[in-house]
C-alpha cells in the first residue's frame, strides 16, 4: 500500500488515525493513544499528516517535522463541511483527507514553541485582567446594595471602594468589610502579575525586528505588536492587507446575491483576542487625534481620515474603520518591511 496522507483526529486520550493511498481512499483506520501514536509517527514512512488547528496540534505538527513527515493543519471551521453524516471520531479523521484535497482551503502554519510561549503569556495577561474586572464588578454590586455608589472605570473605581472601606458609618455592614478589603488585596495582586507579565512581553520582542518596525504605527504599542506577531507568524500567507483584516474579523459581513449586495456589521470571525487589540488601539488613536485638533496640533493623513471618518459616521464605526486601516497597515509595514509613514500616500503620488 502507497499511503501518501494520514488523517489525524486528535484528543486528549485517543487519537483517530485514517491512512489514505494517493486517491485520498481511505485504507485502514486505528484508534492510538499517545504512546502508541508516537512509535507509529516514527515507524511509519514519510507521509502527509493532516489535522485541524486545534489543543496540541502545534506539538505534534513540530514533531512530525522533525521526524521528517510533511504536516498540514487546516481550520476546524473549513473540515466542518466535510463530515458525513453524524460526527464521530472516525468521520471527523475521514473528513480531514478529504479537505486536504482542497487547494483553497487555507493552511495553518506550525508554530514555534517561542511563539506558542509569547501566546501563552498574552492569554494569561487576558485572564488575569477578566478575573480583575469580575472582582471590581462583584465589588461594585456589594456596596450598590447597601447604597454605596462606585463610578465606572478600573481607578476610579478601585479610588472609590477604598474610600468607602475606610469611612466607619457609611452604612457597609461589620461583616462585610474584611471581604472587601479581601477582594481589593486579590484586585491589587491581579494588577501586579498583569504588570509583570507586561514587562515579560517588552523584553521579549526587545530584539524583534519586525516588532520594533510595528510599533512606529500609531495604536500599535509592545502588546499588540507582539501579539499580532505570535498569532501571524508569517505574513507571506496574506496576499494582501485586506487579507489580514478579514482574517481577524475587521471586514463587513456579506450577505449577497446576484445584483444585490448587502454588507452588515463586522464579522467577528477569526482571532478574537487580536481583534480587541487593534479596536482599542485604535480608539486610543482616534482619542489622541480628538484631543490634537482641539488643541490646533497638525495631523498626518491617517489621523484626518480617522477625524473625518467619526465626524460622518460615528465614533464607534470609525474605530472599527480605523482598526481595519491599522490591520491594512500593519500587513503593508511588515510585507513591504519599512517604518510606518502617516502621509505615505501623499508623498508617494
Amino acid at each position: 500500500m502507497d499511503a501518501t496522507t494520514i488523517g489525524v483526529d486528535l484528543a486528549k486520550n485517543v487519537f483517530e488515525v485514517a491512512v489514505a493511498d494517493e486517491r485520498y481512499r481511505v485504507q485502514s483506520r486505528q484508534r492510538l493513544t499517545h504512546a502508541r501514536f508516537a512509535r507509529f509517527c516514527a515507524n511509519h514512512p514519510k507521509s502527509e499528516f493532516v489535522m485541524e488547528a486545534c489543543g496540541s496540534a502545534h506539538y505534534w505538527g513540530r514533531r512530525l517535522k522533525e521526524l521528517g513527515h510533511e504536516v498540514r493543519l487546516l481550520p476546524a471551521q473549513y473540515v466542518k463541511a466535510y463530515v458525513k453524516r453524524n460526527k464521530t471520531d472516525a468521520a471527523d479523521a475521514a473528513a480531514l483527507i478529504e479537505a486536504s484535497r482542497c487547494a483553497d482551503i487555507p493552511s495553518v502554519p506550525v508554530k514555534s514553541v517561542e511563539q506558542q510561549a509569547v501566546q501563552q503569556l498574552h492569554r494569561l495577561r487576558e485572564q488575569f485582567k477578566g478575573t480583575r474586572n469580575a472582582r471590581i464588578n462583584q465589588l461594585r454590586g456589594m456596596l450598590r446594595e447597601v447604597g454605596i455608589v462606585i463610578p465606572q472605570g478600573v481607578a476610579k473605581g478601585l479610588t472609590a471602594i477604598r474610600e468607602a472601606l475606610a469611612i466607619a458609618d457609611n452604612g457597609l455592614p461589620d461583616m462585610l468589610r474584611p471581604w472587601v478589603a479581601q477582594l481589593l488585596e486579590e484586585v491589587t495582586h491581579l494588577k501586579e502579575l498583569m504588570s509583570r507579565l507586561e514587562r515579560e512581553l517588552k523584553m521579549l520582542v526587545r530584539e524583534d525586528a519586525v516588532v520594533q518596525r510595528l510599533m512606529t504605527i500609531p495604536g500599535v504599542a509592545e502588546l499588540v505588536a507582539s501579539g499580532v506577531r505570535t498569532a501571524v507568524g508569517d505574513i507571506q500567507r496574506f496576499k494582501s492587507g485586506r487579507h489580514l483584516a478579514s482574517w481577524i474579523g475587521l471586514t463587513a459581513r456579506e450577505h449577497s446575491s446576484a445584483e444585490r449586495r448587502r454588507l452588515g456589521r463586522m464579522s467577528k470571525e477569526g482571532d478574537t483576542y487580536l481583534r480587541m487589540l487593534l479596536i482599542n488601539g485604535a480608539r486610543s488613536v482616534l482619542a489622541a487625534a480628538q484631543r490634537k485638533q482641539r488643541a490646533g496640533q497638525p495631523l498626518d493623513g491617517l489621523r484626518r481620515w480617522a477625524l473625518a471618518t467619526a465626524q460622518r459616521r460615528g465614533h464607534n464605526k470609525a474605530t472599527v474603520a480605523l482598526a481595519n486601516k491599522l490591520a491594512r497597515i500593519i500587513w503593508a509595514t511588515w510585507r513591504h518591511e519599512r517604518p510606518f509613514d502617516g502621509n505615505w500616500a501623499l508623498s508617494a503620488a
